[in-house]
């Protein structure tokens, strides 16, 4: 068993674990193509940790460019068990101000463009979504963010749109009277994928600015995000090094991640391709015996 449990999805501004001791740079070749850049590998106050750049050192991919099966296959290659995901976000509410933390339970899907499943070619699999986030993981999210003197938020949905150009007013006020909370551009897909994986997912939503549906605020722009988003990498490492205290040791996870294929393989097993199954041996292959 490999002694990378926890994965940290590092989102904008943040592309290293500052005080990481790194013992590697892993190059994981998928089924599904390149993931987004090398994995990370080391150590961080004690605990081994496997670390991925989402839009690659520099910045250099759109959101809906980033290859998200291929990333998340990598991390369960390596092992990984936890994945705790770093991103900026639009504030939809007035008491959810910038720099505050947002923890979301739920996700609504506004992409278009995007492959968010492992499964098809030969296979067809059907896992529940109805909590798309870890319950474990979010309430160590919480206490770890509170520990560090974040503003944090519990719970909330997270519009995820496809981007890359910010929301128009009138989408920005129809997400307001749909109830949503907060608005970004990646995270649904890691936590459909993330879940497919039985890998326990969870989302520390930084927050920049209000998109723009405030109309007392500037409207959003790339040059105003980019600034709180600064301001946001230090607590977001405070944050991330304040989980792994709680989540680092090994322990038995007893969440409904863990055998989320369980009931959800609907194929024949002697039906499905011998390609398919191969490809897909790190996630399924423990029912395929």
């Amino acid at each position: 068993m490999s002694d990378i449990r926890i994965g940290v999805i590092g989102g904008s501004g943040l592309y290293g674990m500052e005080g990481m001791e790194v013992r590697e740079e892993r190059r994981i070749q998928t089924p599904f193509g390149d993931p987004s850049d090398a994995y990370v590998i080391g150590e961080l106050d004690g605990r081994q940790v496997a670390f991925l750049p989402r839009h690659g050192r520099g910045h250099r991919l759109l959101p809906t460019e980033l290859n998200y099966r291929a990333n998340i296959y990598g991390f369960k290659v390596l092992g990984v068990e936890e994945i705790v995901s770093v991103s900026a976000v639009g504030s939809l509410k007035i008491e959810y101000k910038p720099t505050d933390i947002v923890v979301p339970d739920q996700f609504f899907d506004r992409t278009r463009h995007r492959p968010d499943t492992f499964f098809g070619n030969g296979l067809v699999a059907h896992v529940s979504m109805a909590k798309p986030v870890c319950p474990r993981l979010i309430g160590s999210a919480v206490d770890a963010a509170s520990a560090a003197g974040a503003t944090v938020h519990r719970g909330g949905t997270y519009i995820c749109m496809e981007g890359p150009q910010f929301s128009t007013r009138a989408e920005s006020e129809a997400y307001r009277q749909m109830g949503a909370d907060i608005i970004g551009m990646t995270n649904l897909q890691e936590a459909k994928l993330a879940r497919e994986a039985e890998i326990c997912y969870v989302s520390l939503s930084m927050v920049t600015d209000y998109d723009c549906w405030h109309e007392t605020e500037e409207a959003v722009s790339g040059e105003a995000v980019m600034e709180v988003v600064r301001q946001n990498v230090k607590m977001s490492q405070e944050v991330v090094r304040e989980m792994l205290k709680r989540i680092g040791e090994p322990h038995s996870r007893d969440c409904l991640c863990t055998e989320a294929l369980k009931y959800s393989l609907i194929t024949e097993r002697s039906m499905i391709p011998a390609e398919t199954l191969k490809n897909l041996d790190p996630i399924i292959g423990k029912y395929m015996k």
